[in-house]
């Protein structure tokens, strides 16, 4: 049986937020006057990080990507922003990642077998005024030899492209892993966390989302600044956002 007292004081690391799990769809729709980054990051550059194999576009613009996938409720906040720190408005934000037990929707050789025409965990949103989206979904899981991540494109048009990866801290995906039937799994060979995670580490610090608990689940935000590419020069790079102090 899972004891969920350990389990909130292992996950318990921040107060709660003001956007909890059920509150993705009004995060969405509200009115995107506050431009404030929402967290709290200043942009320096950094280089963008691997695609992965596992990218398709389903042409799905929504907030909940979830589908029928179980697992850790998460509330996924992402804001747009430039070198300036500037919100981008009307970039779109493509997200993808793996399952509680490592599954990618849309290809065959996965753990659970042939999953090609499926869907889920893949969405896409476009940014409001303030550079946000938010999406619905659960706490990814892992797969051999990778970290916990999720995966995300920012498209700002034709040519402007960057392409990176969020990655959580390891505390958080510990004690969902050890805890949470979902991603039990027979044999732990092949997981590693942050520190052995080759993309994780050339990612930075930038990189890594600001988890809070809610009510309900998690909710995780990030900061992607993007350095627009001038006419005719090279496609943008993304900008990591570093904590201040």
């Amino acid at each position: 049986m899972l004891d969920r007292r350990d389990l909130l004081k292992a996950l318990a690391a921040a107060t709660p937020s003001v956007l909890g799990i059920g509150a993705v769809g009004r995060a969405l729709a509200q009115d995107a006057a506050e431009a404030e980054l929402i967290a709290t990051h200043v942009c320096r550059l950094m280089p963008e990080t691997t695609e992965g194999p596992f990218y398709f576009d389903p042409r799905l613009l929504r907030s909940d990507i979830r589908e029928d996938r179980p697992g850790h409720p998460l509330a996924m906040r992402l804001q747009v922003v430039d070198a300036a720190c500037r919100p981008i408005e009307g970039a779109r934000v493509d997200v993808w990642h793996c399952d509680a037990q490592g599954n990618y929707s849309g290809y065959p050789g996965q753990a659970e077998g042939d999953l090609s025409g499926q869907t889920f965990l893949r969405g896409s949103q476009m940014t409001n005024q303030a550079g946000r989206v938010a999406f619905r979904t659960i706490w990814p899981g892992w797969y051999r030899g990778r970290t916990a991540h999720v995966h995300f494109k920012v498209l700002l048009d034709r040519q402007g492209l960057v392409t990176g990866q969020m990655f959580f801290p390891d505390r958080f995906s510990r004690a969902v892993f050890r805890q949470l039937p979902a991603y039990v799994r027979g044999s732990t060979r092949g997981q590693i966390f942050n520190d052995r995670d080759g993309i994780a580490r050339r990612a930075g610090k930038g990189a890594f989302a600001q988890v809070t608990q809610v009510q309900g689940g998690f909710e995780a935000a990030l900061v992607i600044g993007v350095a627009r590419a001038r006419a005719g020069g090279p496609p943008p790079r993304t900008v990591a956002p570093t904590r201040r102090g």
